[in-house]
């Protein structure tokens, strides 16, 4: 026998939460009262979370049996040994991480997401599980699981050999619906993004886009997710009370790499995709990868960054010479590429590229919040203003108040001494 939600008459209130709430539009109000659709309901007990006075359970689960015990017998009720929070169904939560790829590839903040993610499901006392979607894709569930994923669901199909929204969307909605999972983590990416607004439109849930901040509140068990908002004036923390799962894009760069250990085991669920190439209305004609010479800041490990403190384009020339020497590449501001002295792909910030270098110089910029939340998790920030109280001192950990003019110039020379001389120690060492 089917199992569906079950409603208890007398405990309705009418309030219609659980119409909003249900992914299959399997909920209807008659007298008063809400009534299921069998055909429709696939207990996936998103229902029974959101109502506020109790009326939906899920016969077979904790709730549902407790509920028809007498109070003396609901106190005898021994409590399980484990601490791991549960879903509806008697699930341990799941904090779930999409793995990003192309051709095999994975994209690293795939992995990014799993360190967070991993903290984020030991928060909620539940486990994390990566999905990984393509063809001849096998081999990533290993590489999840030793960056930290417990479990990997895996759907290896042809028809998701090159990503198109159709069959992803089909593939992860699927997934969701049948395992639940209370958290939902994708790379803002151009793949993630796209796919993360279609899956949350169709589960009728909540998503937060370019998350810098993911925490767990540890009273109400929700995901905080903080983002920049009003232009970046603010830091807002948003939540997802009553839809699930939570989610959340956040990217690259953004969270720290974990630590990749080859020796952690996990299980591995393997699932059909359910879906014909016939069944997609898209193709794919051409693909192009992009052109190894194209700039990306994001990957570098050394940034010299300029503002509109360096007066005009040639300002850039300077900061070329110090980045050539610490073999380094050379980033800005959105001001200096509003103004044409820099063309787009090297501008750092909320509207640009979201950068995690072990160095970065920041010679001239002011320390907008806009700013600083694309560079702020550099591991040095190296601030040349001449201003003393420009904001992106707050965040440097060096600061040197002077005309960026005299002390670039200055450094680039001092640099070049020592790794001239360093280098000629090696080559002696080595001879």
């Amino acid at each position: 026998m089917k199992r569906v939600v079950e409603i208890i008459a007398e405990k309705c209130i009418a309030c219609e939460q659980c119409l909003a709430a249900c992914p299959e539009n399997a909920l209807d109000m008659q007298g008063g009262i809400a009534v299921v659709n069998p055909d429709l309901c696939t207990a996936c007990g998103v229902c029974v979370e959101v109502c506020p006075a109790e009326a939906m359970v899920l016969p077979g689960a904790e709730k549902a049996d407790a509920e028809a015990m007498p109070e003396t017998a609901q106190e005898a009720v021994p409590q399980p040994a484990d601490t791991q929070e549960k879903t509806p169904s008697g699930e341990a939560k799941e904090v779930w991480v999409f793995v990003e790829q192309t051709d095999g590839h994975p994209a690293n903040v795939s992995w990014e997401l799993l360190g967070i993610g991993k903290k984020l499901s030991e928060d909620l006392g539940g486990r994390l599980a990566a999905v990984v979607l393509g063809e001849n894709v096998k081999a990533l569930t290993d590489e999840a699981i030793a960056y930290g994923a417990d479990l990997v669901y895996l759907i290896d199909d042809p028809v998701l050999a090159r990503y198109r929204t159709e069959p992803y969307l089909h593939a992860m909605t699927e997934l969701a619906r049948k395992y639940h999972p209370e958290i939902l983590l994708l790379g803002a990416t151009t793949m993630g993004r796209d796919l993360a607004g279609a899956v949350a439109t169709t589960l009728r849930t909540g998503l937060t886009a370019d998350c810098t901040g993911l925490t767990i509140d540890p009273q109400r068990k929700l995901l905080e997710q903080t983002r920049p908002a009003y232009g970046g004036n603010i830091m807002a923390t948003i939540l997802c009370e009553k839809q699930r799962p939570q989610m959340a894009s956040v990217r690259p760069r953004v969270m720290p790499m974990p630590d990749r250990d080859a020796t952690r085991t996990g299980k591995v669920i393997e699932e059909q995709l359910g879906m014909t190439e016939n069944e997609v209305g898209s193709r794919v004609v051409e693909y192009h990868r992009e052109e190894a010479g194209e700039i990306r800041i994001e990957d570098a490990d050394i940034i010299v960054a300029g503002g509109r403190g360096l007066g005009g384009p040639e300002g850039f020339k300077m900061l070329q010479e110090l980045a050539d020497v610490l073999g380094g590449v050379v980033g800005a501001s959105r001001g200096c590429v509003d103004a044409g002295w820099i063309t787009t792909p090297y501008q750092v910030g909320q509207t640009g590229k979201t950068v995690r270098p072990k160095v970065y110089f920041a010679c001239g910029i002011s320390g907008a919040i806009q700013h600083l939340v694309g560079m702020q998790t550099s591991d040095i920030i190296v601030a040349i203003n001449s201003d003393p109280n420009a904001p992106i001192f707050k965040v440097a950990t060096y600061g040197i108040v002077g005309d960026l003019n005299k002390v670039v110039p200055a450094i680039t020379a001092e640099f070049r001494t020592k790794l001239k001389g360093r280098k000629a120690q090696q080559e002696s060492v080595s001879a």
